[in-house]
């Protein structure tokens, strides 16, 4: 499936709003609503997604058609990490362990920002390597 390669990069503009938010207050209710944000757009696809809803019902309609689309198997798969890093997150800030939560929203917050800021997807460039490795292991199906 094709998709508008804007969308993923606003979904990232929002997702780096509301991890740097988890930051400053340390709220795991907040970053576990991250991790189901994460979870809908990397098992359900990027339509499912909220930020993706946003996207295509309050940004897309007020914006020139895309020069070009993408895969969305990569932006997915993107989603799929993100989805680890806040979940570790998330258990960690629940549970107490507080440095582990910060640590990981951290690392989630640095490629949102870089994906919002300058269309860098850390995710996108690793699904190629992984499908490789998947591939040459018989895991692919």
């Amino acid at each position: 499936m094709q998709i508008d390669p804007r969308g993923p990069r606003f979904a990232a503009a929002l997702t780096t709003v509301v991890l740097a938010a988890v930051l400053l207050t340390g709220s795991g209710v907040l970053l576990a609503a991250q991790t189901l944000v994460f979870a809908l757009g990397a098992l359900g696809g990027l339509r499912r997604s909220p930020y993706g809803w946003l996207y295509r019902t309050l940004v897309r309609p007020r914006l020139a058609p895309p020069a070009e689309t993408e895969d969305e198997r990569p932006p997915r798969f993107a989603q799929g990490v993100g989805l680890v890093f806040a979940a570790v997150g998330t258990t960690g800030l629940l549970t107490g362990i507080g440095w582990l939560g910060l640590l990981a929203t951290g690392f989630a917050l640095a490629a949102a920002f870089l994906n919002a800021a300058f269309g860098y997807c850390l995710g996108c460039e690793l699904y190629p390597l992984v499908h490789r490795a998947r591939s040459r292991a018989g895991l692919a199906a």
